[in-house]
């Protein structure tokens, strides 16, 4: 099979310690719901943007993030647009985000 590798979706993940994940997931969500196809409760969330989707869980000391860019070329600045939303939501903390 010969795919290139920018061709195809590539997904990474990032555990982001906090204790306020949920506050975080939602506030992601809301903000974004008015431009991009987003679902979410307190504890999981989904978001499609034109870079990929983008789906959160709500752990009581973690925030986890997966995203699945639409090819892997676009990863990095997918990981960025995210990273840069949450940290202005939670300027009252310094996050953590290790992408693996």
């Amino acid at each position: 099979m010969n795919s290139s590798p920018t061709s195809s979706p590539q997904t990474t993940h990032a555990s982001v310690p906090t204790a306020h994940a949920s506050r975080y997931l939602q506030q992601l969500c809301k903000h974004w719901a008015h431009k991009f196809e987003t679902e979410f409760d307190p504890t999981q969330g989904r978001i499609s943007l034109p870079l990929g989707q983008a789906r959160l869980t709500a752990r009581p000391d973690t925030l986890l993030i997966d995203l699945t860019a639409i090819d892997a070329a676009n990863m990095t600045t997918f990981q960025q647009v995210v990273t840069s939303h949450i940290e202005r939501f939670a300027f009252r903390e310094e996050l953590r985000f290790v992408w693996e």
